[in-house]
């Protein structure tokens, strides 16, 4: 009976090209392994993952996809339901039998050595137990995260208050103190059902048989020790933590998309500023605006990715796009007047290419952690401007702790000023503290390299991984 590992990531294209990453990568190391990743449908449109699963299937044969059966949730949770995150989250729980069976199916034929899930699947860890099978979490974010999620039922139970009203700085072992109202979005609120959701997941993460996160410990030294000496979770034991990163989507599909890259071709040495925020990151028109007029006013090259600002309060890009008008969303003739130093592109770029591009030499960035790893791979620093999830977090751990990035500063409702814009790109391009984060990204570059060559840390986090497999 071949052995097998079973990776379940949560619907999101981005979550799902970090968990094919780490198939990849598992198989460098035992390519003996068959691995096998169950597939679950968005409760949201969140982009087709159609052709990049048919793709993966067609030139990697030991990774074996597993769709599972939609779960179609009731009306009433899709309309109360504040935060897209609920929804992922009721519709993996109810998806517990489905996993059941496809477990129950794959170790007809295999061994199954691990069952590694997305953070968002923590209740299929269950069905693993239930079935003798050692129950991971993979985490497609940072230490620095993890730092804060471990320690969540602590800072739960010293407050009754939510962090919304809190007006404080939460202090977390392992990461600089990061303001209450600068934790992800859904748990802001201790009354809301996404709150419940998170504080399950940061209760399961003790009971896992270990947990992989995406990083590198040059990156987040300081988090990763004081994980790893067990005072996030006081009053718990800390499963083993195996760092194998930064795991990122080593070629972007260009096909049709040269145009930017054509004309990077054409512009000096790291002179270009790119802006990109991500598959759901959406700005109202009149922010559009303002970048407009600031990218105009600071004078720099720029490659900027656009798309159509959000209808209604959708503030994310979670159902299909069509293309933005372009000269309605940005400022009269501002296309015109930056021809010759800036290109506007439509709802997406090849970020890995662009980044990798000689022309780059900066990344404004709505601080995902694929993004964050892709420019630090890459040796270009960051302007930090969060727009969701983790990532105002990430700004914190990227500017106070990493030193890898600027922060971009926004007023109370969230709102950037051209001003702001034009500041923080000039200074990133120009100024003494952008040469200082420059340097400092291209020495994580390098370190990044160092961790995953033969006996650097992180293909030494790997290789124990897949001893602590072997040893069942």
């Amino acid at each position: 009976m071949d052995d097998a590992v079973v990776l379940f990531p949560s619907p999101p294209i981005g979550h799902l090209i970090s968990m094919v990453e780490l198939g990849k990568l598992i198989l460098t190391f035992q390519p003996s392994l068959s691995i096998h990743i169950l597939i679950i449908s968005a409760p949201y449109s969140a982009g087709s993952t159609a052709s990049y699963i048919a793709d993966v299937a067609t030139t990697i044969p030991s990774i074996c996809f597993h769709h599972l059966p939609t779960i179609t949730l009731p009306s009433t949770t899709t309309t109360s339901s504040r935060h897209h995150e609920t929804l992922t989250f009721e519709v993996l729980r109810l998806s517990n039998p489905n996993v059941h069976q496809a477990l129950l199916s794959i170790s007809k034929t295999h061994k199954i050595k691990a069952f590694i899930v997305d953070f968002f699947c923590y209740a299929s860890l269950s069905v693993a137990f239930q079935l003798n099978i050692p129950g991971y979490f993979f985490l497609t974010s940072g230490a620095g995260f993890l730092a804060i999620f471990m320690h969540l039922l602590t800072l739960h139970q010293n407050t009754t208050k939510s962090f919304k009203d809190l007006n404080a700085f939460l202090h977390v072992p392992g990461v600089p103190p990061i303001f209450s109202s600068d934790m992800i979005l859904p748990v802001l609120d201790r009354n809301d059902k996404a709150y419940e959701y998170f504080l399950d997941v940061a209760s399961s993460l003790s009971k896992s048989a270990g947990i992989i996160v995406n990083t590198f410990e040059l990156l987040e030294a300081r988090a990763l020790k004081a994980i790893s000496d067990g005072l996030c979770i006081p009053n718990s034991t800390t499963p083993p933590v195996y760092c194998i990163g930064p795991l990122i989507m080593t070629k972007n599909q260009t096909d049709g998309v040269t145009e930017c890259l054509t004309w990077l071709d054409s512009q000096p040495s790291q002179s270009v500023i790119f802006l990109c925020f991500g598959s759901l990151g959406l700005f109202s028109k009149e922010q559009l605006r303002e970048i407009a007029i600031g990218l105009e006013r600071s004078g720099q090259r720029f490659l900027w990715v656009v798309r159509n600002p959000p209808s209604n309060s959708q503030r994310l890009a979670i159902s299909a796009q069509p293309d933005p008008d372009l000269n309605s969303l940005l400022p009269d003739g501002f296309l015109d007047r930056t021809k010759e130093r800036g290109l506007v592109v439509k709802l997406w770029a090849p970020q890995v290419a662009v980044l990798n591009h000689n022309s780059v030499g900066g990344f404004v960035t709505h601080c995902g952690w694929n993004s964050v790893l892709e420019a630090v791979c890459a040796g270009v620093p960051m302007v930090a401007w969060p727009l969701y999830a983790e990532q105002r977090i990430n700004r914190v751990l990227l500017v106070e702790e990493m030193k890898i990035a600027l922060p971009m500063k926004e007023s109370e409702n969230g709102f950037v000023t051209a001003l702001e814009v034009e500041k923080r790109v000039i200074e990133l391009m120009e100024s003494e503290s952008g040469k200082s984060v420059r340097k400092r990204t291209i020495a994580m570059k390098n370190a990044a390299k160092e961790a995953l060559s033969e006996g650097g840390s992180s293909f030494v986090g790997l290789s124990r991984l897949a001893e602590s497999w072997n040893r069942q």
